[in-house]
């Protein structure tokens, strides 16, 4: 579970502890770590890095690849403005994915603010030298997931839109149901209902939704894993 300090994140792996899952939870620094104290004590494995830097996600990634295997990877991490826009929200899922082996199950977190992303690839900062756009990274996300779901037929990918929840992120005036907004990320990385089990869902409280209509354009999915790889110098395992 990435991004568990607080939040969705967190609530989430309270709700996977109490249930009796084996989880790894995330944090940014070993000082954000400390907040995870209580969680670690109850069993929570935990690693920790910047996923703005992108050497500490590859470095999270030999560690998790080295522990026993994991069943699913919730890419939960996120910010909503400023300069590590793309290096979190895009940049590390992707890497994270590709150099994972293992996990047949990755769900990543969406929103309704990608309806008003642009699928234009020309010119993204992919390392945040400047300010990134958060609709174009949950495009960007959200059109990976459908890529997957084409492509790697071995695995089981869902994007999730959490709804404009009561986090840090959105503010405590925010008008959505924080309980629902992380069950929902548990039920697609747990569940065999045969909804789940249909690869490349977009979803919002648990009802499968239309997503931007570039997400299923397969000539943009192809020039994102393109564009991603050549950034990153990581591809996909079998493109």
């Amino acid at each position: 579970m990435t991004g568990s300090t607080d939040g969705l994140g967190r609530t989430a792996v309270e709700t996977l502890l109490a249930t009796g899952h084996d989880v790894v939870a995330h944090a940014r620094t070993a000082d954000r770590a400390a907040a995870l104290d209580a969680l670690t004590a109850r069993g929570a494995g935990l690693v920790v890095g910047d996923f703005e830097d992108r050497e500490a996600v590859v470095r999270i990634a030999a560690e998790l690849t080295e522990q026993d295997p994991l069943d699913a990877i919730i890419h939960n991490a996120g910010v909503h403005t400023g300069r590590a826009v793309m290096p979190v929200n895009v940049i590390a899922p992707y890497l994270l994915t590709a150099l994972i082996d293992g996990p047949r199950r990755h769900i990543y977190l969406s929103s309704g603010s990608h309806y008003g992303g642009h699928p234009v690839l020309d010119g993204v900062d992919w390392r945040g030298t400047t300010a990134g756009s958060y609709g174009d990274s949950k495009l960007f996300v959200t059109t990976l997931v459908a890529a997957l779901a084409r492509l790697r037929p071995d695995l089981l990918v869902h994007a999730v839109d959490p709804g404009w929840v009561p986090t840090r992120m959105g503010g405590p005036n925010a008008p959505d149901d924080l309980d629902l907004g992380h069950e929902t990320q548990i039920w697609l990385a747990t569940s065999d209902d045969p909804g789940v089990l249909a690869s490349g869902g977009y979803w919002y409280h648990r009802q499968r939704r239309e997503p931007h209509g570039a997400v299923h354009d397969e000539h943009f999915q192809d020039r994102l894993l393109r564009t991603l790889a050549g950034e990153t110098g990581v591809a996909l395992p079998g493109r």
